[in-house]
């Protein structure tokens, strides 16, 4: 099921990437809930935000999906998968992101506004959030994450 809110945050490296990333959601009718932060000058760490976005995706019903954008995406990455049900993938090409929905059924995508520029950052996003898991040969290694991620307390 594809999600109807994106709710996305950033730490001070992406508040420009964050932005543009926005209206371009917008601009293809998703619901867009802005967690901050919102000025370079905010030097909240991306663990703070990371958390944000990740527990308005737990509070919703996992019904929200989930977008973190720091220099590299992988401390936002790394945060995230530490919360039940999150599965974050970094991806700086839009196959990465075809995969990690379709093939790992990612509910959190991560990007570094200083590895990518912001067109391809839009093309990532625009082709993640047109896809969806889909039930076939990579069920059973997601139902394994699953499986992993309930037995662990993080």
């Amino acid at each position: 099921m594809k999600a109807d809110t994106i709710v996305i945050g950033c730490d001070n490296a992406a508040v420009e990437m964050k932005n543009q990333i926005i209206e371009l959601l917008k601009s293809k009718g998703v619901n867009v809930e802005d967690v901050g932060v919102f000025g370079s000058d905010d030097d909240t760490y991306y663990p703070y935000v990371a958390k944000k976005v990740c527990e308005a995706i737990i509070a919703s019903g996992y019904k929200k999906d989930g977008i973190l954008i720091c220099g590299t995406g992988i401390g936002m990455a790394m945060t995230a998968n530490k919360f039940k049900g999150i599965r974050a993938a970094v991806c700086h090409d839009n196959f990465s992101a075809e995969r990690s929905r379709l093939s790992n059924d990612a509910n959190v995508l991560c990007m570094g506004a200083r590895v990518i520029g912001i067109e391809l950052a839009k093309k990532i996003t625009a082709e993640w959030i047109s896809l969806e898991f889909a039930d076939g040969r990579s069920t059973p290694k997601v139902n394994a994450m699953k499986e992993i991620d309930a037995a662990n307390i993080c």
